[in-house]
C-alpha cells in the first residue's frame, strides 16, 4: 500500500467512483470531494499528497480551487481533468502552478504516468531542499556546535584559501575525509576535483600506477596509456587517506611532487607540471609513525604545514543527539522523518567509549533504524544483547600505572599484549587479527617481526 494520499475532486458521484477504484487498485489511499469548497475543507483536516480536481464544476471549479490553495500558500500539487478543455483554461492552470492537464477520455496509464511525475517531481524536490539544508547547517557533512568542532571550523576556514598541504590526524571513524572535503569546498579550487585516494585499499604495486599513471607498454599488461589520480587532480585537490600505509619508496616519489610540483608517468621520460593541493591522513601518531619506518621524516615536515588533529567521539559527547538526528535524516531522506530517538537511549549511548567514532555511531543508528521498524530509537533497539558498551573509565578506575615510566618501553609491551590477544581470538589469523586491531596487514607483519611473535619470527 502507498503511502501517498489521494483527493478526487468532481461533482459527478460516477467519476468519483472510477477514479477512486483506479487509485485505490494502483495502491494509492483517496478521499473525495463534490466541489472545489469541499476539497479545501478536507485539505485542511487531511494530510493530502496529490489532488485531481475537474475543471467545470458548481460553486468553486478546478481552476478556482488551485487559486484559492495558492493564494493560501499551499503548493500541493494538482492535476486537471476535463472534458471541455480549452488552450486558455489549460494556459491558465499551468499559470498557477498545476502539475498536468488531461483530456477526457483518457487511458489509464496516462493517468499513471501524470501522477508517477508529480511523485518524482516532489520526492526530488524535498531531497533538494533537506541537502540544501543539511550544507547550510553542518557545513559539508560537518555535524556539532561543541568547543572541539568549532576548532575544527576555525582551522578549516583559516587553511582553506590557502595552497598549505594539510596533515589531519585522529582516530578512526573521526571524519577526516569529510574534513578534507570541506577544506577543499572552502578553497579557490572548488571548482575543480576533489580525488579521494585510500591508501591502504591498493595493493603496493598497483598504488605507484594509480597515482602516477603509466605509458602503454611500461610493464606487463599495461595496453595502453592511462592518467594517474595526481594528473585526474590537476587543479583541485588530491586525498591521501592511510598515509602511512603507503610504501617508503613511493614515499620519496610523493615528496617530489610536494617539492616540485612534477611527476612523471611509469614508462615515460618527461615531466608532467601539477597545481594542485594534498591533503593527507593518518589514525598514527605521526612522531611514531616515522620512528616505526612507517612514515619517511622528511615526508612528515613536508605534509605537516598545517595540522588539524580531529576529536574522538568520547571527547564531544554534546554533538551525539546532533550526530543521530544527522544519521536518521540520512536514512531517511529528511530530517523530520522519523520520530528520533528517547531520552533513554541517547543516555545509554553516551555512557560508550566510542572506539570506531563517528563511523561505529552511524553503523549502530542504522542497525536501530532497521530495529525500530520506522518508530523512535529506544534502548532495547540498540545492541544490548551482545558485550555490553565499555563505560567511560574516570580516574579511579584506571589500571595501575607500570613502576617504569618509560614511554616506549610501555608502548612496546602494550603492543605485543594486544598483538597475542588478537592472534589468540582470532585463532592465529593475521588477517583477522589485523581487523581487530584495526591496523592493517602490511602492518601487523611489520610488527610479528619486529617483536618476534609467532611464525613471523621464525
Amino acid at each position: 500500500m502507498s503511502k501517498h494520499r489521494v483527493l478526487v475532486v468532481d461533482d459527478e458521484a460516477n467519476m468519483r467512483r472510477v477514479l477512486e477504484i483506479m487509485l485505490s487498485r494502483r495502491g494509492y489511499r483517496t478521499l473525495s470531494a463534490e466541489d472545489g469548497r469541499q476539497a479545501l475543507a478536507m485539505v485542511q483536516e487531511h494530510p493530502v499528497d496529490l489532488v485531481i480536481s475537474d475543471l467545470r464544476m458548481p460553486g468553486m471549479n478546478g481552476i478556482e480551487l488551485l487559486r484559492e490553495l495558492r493564494k493560501q500558500g499551499n503548493d500541493l500539487p494538482l492535476i486537471i481533468i476535463t472534458a471541455q478543455g480549452t488552450i486558455e483554461s489549460a494556459v491558465e492552470a499551468m499559470r498557477l502552478g498545476a502539475c498536468d492537464y488531461l483530456l477526457r477520455p483518457f487511458d489509464n496509464e496516462a493517468l499513471d504516468l501524470a501522477i508517477g511525475r508529480v511523485f518524482a517531481a516532489h520526492e526530488m524536490q524535498q531531497q533538494n531542499q533537506f541537502l540544501r539544508g543539511e550544507l547550510d547547517r553542518n557545513w559539508d557533512g560537518l555535524v556539532g556546535g561543541s568547543p572541539a568542532m568549532q576548532r575544527v571550523r576555525q582551522q578549516i576556514a583559516q587553511v582553506a584559501p590557502t595552497r598549505a598541504s594539510v596533515l589531519l590526524t585522529g582516530e578512526t571513524g573521526t571524519g577526516k575525509e569529510v574534513v578534507a572535503r570541506a577544506i577543499h569546498r572552502a578553497s579557490p579550487r572548488c571548482e575543480s576535483l576533489f580525488v579521494p585516494i585510500n591508501c591502504a585499499a591498493i595493493p603496493a604495486d598497483i598504488l605507484e600506477s594509480e597515482l602516477f599513471g603509466h605509458e602503454k607498454g611500461a610493464f606487463t599488461g599495461a595496453l595502453k596509456d592511462r592518467v594517474g589520480k595526481f594528473e585526474l587532480a590537476q587543479g583541485g585537490t588530491v586525498f591521501l587517506d592511510e598515509i602511512t600505509e603507503m610504501p617508503i619508496a613511493l614515499q620519496s616519489k610523493l615528496l617530489r611532487v610536494l617539492q616540485e610540483g612534477v611527476i612523471e608517468r611509469l614508462g615515460g621520460n618527461s615531466t608532467i607540471e601539477l597545481d594542485l593541493r594534498v591533503i593527507a591522513a593518518t589514525n598514527r601518531v605521526p612522531r611514531q609513525a616515522v620512528r616505526d619506518s612507517l612514515m619517511r621524516e622528511d615526508l612528515y615536515y613536508r605534509l605537516n604545514v598545517f595540522n588539524i588533529e580531529l576529536p574522538p567521539l568520547r571527547d564531544r559527547l554534546e554533538d551525539l543527539p546532533e550526530l543521530v538526528r544527522h544519521f536518521l535524516g540520512a536514512l531517511h531522506r529528511g530530517p523530520n522523518s522519523h520520530p528520533g530517538v528517547t531520552t533513554q537511549a541517547l543516555e545509554y549511548l553516551r555512557q560508550y567509549r566510542w572506539p570506531g567514532n563517528i563511523r561505529e555511531l552511524g553503523n549502530m543508528v542504522e542497525r536501530a533504524s532497521i530495529l525500530s521498524g520506522g518508530g523512535a530509537l529506544d534502548l532495547h533497539h540498540f545492541p544490548l544483547d551482545e558485550a555490553p558498551p565499555e563505560p567511560l573509565a574516570s580516574p579511579a578506575d584506571s589500571a595501575a600505572l607500570p613502576e617504569s615510566l618509560d614511554l616506549d618501553a610501555a608502548v612496546q609491551d602494550l603492543e605485543i599484549r594486544l598483538i597475542n590477544e588478537a592472534l589468540t581470538q582470532s585463532g592465529g589469523n593475521k588477517t583477522r587479527a589485523a581487523q581487530l586491531l584495526r591496523i592493517s596487514e602490511r602492518s601487523i607483519w611489520y610488527k610479528l617481526k619486529k617483536y618476534r611473535l609467532g611464525a613471523a619470527a621464525d
